[in-house]
């Protein structure tokens, strides 16, 4: 049985859906997922998700040096480029436009020396009885290699945990963007 600190906001038909990252990391030692439903189309969101070129959209105290994380979409962040970087720590190696965004962690960094080898896919996935394509669920599935040894063990038991704190904020933060941005947009198109 997994864990909320393994599984949250996921059911598990859709932990057992292909991600584009399980390809990235041969045998790796754990995997978590993470999902919100959010009420914008994917196009909303995946144009969200891209704004993680810029911030990392959780505690911005904590991850983003202090600065407030963008609450307006930036122009030109939705042009990618594979090799990208996006929060700083990561390098973008796979994306389908309104779809899914992969990336890893960076070799060799400092993040990837505390948190050994990292690949996460953020997915959108329409809802079956939405045929107004209006919402999605936003996936997430991070797939990992943990560093060896005694400090390996340890990131076993601390990194779900960690993680779930992080990237709860980050997912609950950009569905309330997109919805935002998804209502904003509704009310301009009635004004017209």
């Amino acid at each position: 049985m997994s864990s909320i600190s393994e599984t949250w906001g996921t059911e598990p038909e859709e932990r057992r859906l292909a991600f584009p990252c399980d390809d990235i990391i041969h045998q790796p030692d754990d995997a978590l997922y993470r999902g919100v439903t959010v009420n914008a189309p994917r196009a909303t969101v995946f144009r969200w998700l891209c704004q993680m070129r810029a911030a990392p959209y959780s505690y911005d105290w904590l991850d983003n040096g202090g600065r407030q994380s963008p609450r307006e979409l930036t122009a030109g962040l939705e042009n990618l480029v594979i090799g990208q970087d996006v929060m700083r720590i990561f390098r973008l190696t796979a994306f389908e436009k309104d779809r899914h965004l992969t990336l890893r962690l960076k070799a060799k960094s400092s993040a990837s020396k505390t948190f050994g080898d990292i690949a996460v896919s953020y997915v959108l996935v329409p809802l079956a009885d939405d045929r107004s394509m209006a919402s999605c669920r936003l996936l997430v599935k991070l797939i990992i290699k943990h560093p060896s040894g005694l400090y390996g063990r340890l990131m076993r038991t601390v990194l779900p945990w960690g993680d779930l704190i992080m990237m709860r904020r980050q997912l609950l933060n950009l569905k309330r963007l997109a919805e935002q941005t998804e209502k904003g947009r509704q009310i301009q198109n009635r004004e017209r």
